[in-house]
């Protein structure tokens, strides 16, 4: 799994969670053309999160573009910023603004794996075996019922 992070992103974790499940599942070019046209705030620092996360997979792993999908997403609540106003009568009231941390991993789709499709082959010989060795007993019992007088 190819991971990018991105830290204390100024957009509460309520509206980033918004744009993050437009993207989650969905394979990584279908997703920059859903982060492209979104016009929510936190859409162009999530499309500049994705086009690393790609960027990494294609530099370090030497993996094709097309056969990513975006396997996790995550939002966490950062750190919070607190700040003062002044109200009535002397007073102050506490004013937070939130922070994201935003979490993105891609990683390539069942079909395209090599690793992936050899352990694959490898459980379905395996459950080939059994079932012939379960067939073999099956007929083996039903050879000494009619034996048996």
């Amino acid at each position: 799994m190819i991971l990018a992070k991105l830290n204390n992103l100024r957009i509460s974790p309520r509206k980033a969670r918004l744009i993050t499940d437009m993207v989650r599942g969905k394979r990584a070019n279908n997703a920059q053309a859903v982060l492209g046209f979104c016009v929510k705030k936190g859409s162009l620092p999530l499309k500049k999160l994705l086009d690393s996360a790609i960027a990494n997979a294609k530099n370090n792993f030497k993996l094709n573009e097309k056969d990513l999908f975006i396997s996790l997403i995550k939002d966490d609540e950062g750190r919070t910023l607190k700040r003062w106003r002044a109200r009535a009568r002397g007073r102050a009231c506490r004013i937070e603004k939130k922070t994201t941390n935003i979490t993105l991993g891609l990683d390539i789709l069942e079909d395209k794996n090599p690793v992936k499709k050899a352990i694959k082959e490898e459980k379905k010989k395996e459950v080939k075996k059994e079932e012939n060795q379960k067939i073999r007993k099956k007929k083996a019992v039903k050879i000494n019922q009619k034996n048996e007088p």
